[in-house]
């Protein structure tokens, strides 16, 4: 088999693990949210939605920058690996002493006095982010992602027991604490059990330099789009209620399940496999390209079927409670239908080398993200979230201007590369939303909306003859044979 044969049944493998590793959490953590947002009321996840703010920026410090460095650069050995390990163990035990210190002062800013215990038991978690991220780096550079699989659906499956349990028990926040602080322990766990690589009594300065010299740009990066994307929380949390945050949050999170599941399972798998191809330009530009067509063929109907749907599905699974969150749902849609071009340049950008082209570009885009979050979060929190749209188009514009020379892969090609699957969304989206002039039960309303998107996007898909839809159906009608063939 060749090089280029192995890689491509490499990255096609790991598409597959990482998706359903996705998919398999999601939906977990999904179900489970339905049934915790039953049991608690909105201001309890407006006060954790703050509080993960700055777990998440934590996460940022011992996720990003040395890991990515570890998949990127081609000669990374032993030693720097144990290195890594070490310096990121040193890092959280700085960063939960700094947590530890800021609780009071952010709870009093907030006038939430639960925040304060909140953000000291919760941070714990940053040890275990540290302990994991050079493991997550090793199975991400030899493209094992089946071991991903095992450890996020077994610490799905773990916390939404406790989790659910400490809810009905009546333990009101403490319960989505306990939630989260188990995912991240028993994630642990199992990909330490999986995964055969341990630390040595191996340190380098030197070894650290160099990856340095790379992972810093992707860290920093990595935290300005942290800090964007969670500053509104931060700001929605002053400047309005905990309600009002809570909405924006479960708004969020409809989208954020859809784009989760595909495009992270996509940019999950590409980054490492263009890694190992970036010095043959015309593969790297293939991947990439062949990226950002599948994913968009993917999300953009589920997203767009999603904005359709979104009050029946909403009064079905939330209740009446939740309803003001539809129209956060439906703007935060059309948002993350722009991400897998965006996330495949950026992808492309890094594995070649070029953090620093991929840092600057977060930078100007941050910048101007942030400008447009403090002005129109003063008008509503609705205004806010359309501000986010037009960011998002800015980004857009941004990411892919690089790809032009690094690649010849510029923007209005990769506008033709995804246009059919646009135009069969909003179609698909018409016609679902038709349904809805029918006056029928909810439940029932839902279903025929569902089915009609599916039965519209297939249609015209086989139709018009699609070539990501052939293609897909290319790739996967082997795998569904062999599966098959073994059943019997």
């Amino acid at each position: 088999m060749s090089a280029n044969s192995s890689l491509k049944t490499k990255t096609l493998a790991g598409l597959f693990w990482s998706f359903f590793e996705r998919i398999g959490a999601q939906l977990v953590s999904f179900v489970v949210s339905i049934i915790l947002a039953r049991l608690l009321m909105p201001e309890e996840y407006g006060a954790i939605a703050i509080v993960l703010v700055f777990i998440n920026i934590c996460d940022v410090f011992v996720n990003s920058g040395f890991a990515q460095a570890l998949v990127q650069k081609k000669d990374a050995d032993e030693t720097d690996f144990s290195t890594v390990f070490y310096f990121n163990i040193l890092f959280s035990a700085v960063l939960y002493v700094i947590l530890y210190v800021i609780a009071p002062f952010v709870a009093q800013f907030y006038e939430m006095e639960i925040l304060m215990p909140v953000i000291r038991v919760l941070g714990i978690r940053v040890f275990f982010s540290s302990i994991n991220s050079v493991q997550k780096a090793m199975v991400s550079r030899l493209m094992q992602f089946k071991k991903f699989f095992f450890s996020t659906l077994g610490g799905t499956l773990i916390s939404a027991v406790i989790g659910i349990g400490m809810a009905y028990l009546g333990y009101g926040i403490w319960s989505l604490v306990a939630q989260n602080l188990a995912n991240a322990i028993v994630n642990t766990v199992i990909l330490f059990i999986t995964v055969r690589w341990r630390p040595h009594l191996l340190f380098s300065f030197e070894k650290l330099k160099v990856l340095f010299r790379y992972g810093w740009k992707i860290l920093v990066a990595g935290l300005i789009s942290v800090l964007y994307e969670d500053f509104r929380s931060l700001y929605v949390g002053k400047l309005y209620t905990a309600d009002d945050l809570a909405y924006y949050t479960r708004g969020k999170q409809f989208p954020h399940l859809v784009i989760d599941n595909v495009n992270t399972s996509i940019s999950s798998v590409l980054f490492p496999a263009i890694s190992k191809s970036q010095g043959d330009l015309v593969a790297v530009k293939a991947m990439t390209r062949r990226a950002i067509k599948t994913s968009t063929y993917i999300l953009t109907p589920l997203l767009m079927g999603l904005a359709a749907v979104a009050e029946p599905l909403v009064l079905l699974l939330l209740t009446e409670k939740w309803l003001p969150c539809v129209p956060f749902l439906q703007i935060l849609c059309i948002n993350c239908a722009l991400m897998p071009l965006q996330t495949a340049n950026l992808q492309a950008i890094n594995a070649l080398g070029r953090s620093d082209i991929a840092l600057k570009l977060e930078i100007v885009k941050k910048s101007f993200g942030f400008l447009m979050v403090l002005v129109f979060a003063r008008i509503s929190v609705l205004a806010m979230a359309w501000a986010g749209v037009a960011t998002g188009v800015v980004a857009l514009i941004l990411n892919t201007s690089p790809n032009k020379k690094l690649l010849n892969y510029g923007i209005f090609e990769q506008l033709k590369d995804i246009l059919p699957s646009w135009i069969m969304s909003f179609v698909m989206m018409g016609g679902v939303m038709a349904v809805s002039l029918l006056s029928l039960p909810v439940i029932v309303e839902l279903m025929l909306m569902i089915v009609a998107g599916v039965v519209i996007y297939v249609a015209l898909s086989l139709i018009f003859k699609v070539e990501s839809f052939m293609y897909l159906w290319a790739t996967v009608k082997p795998m569904l044979g062999r599966f098959l063939k073994k059943k019997s």
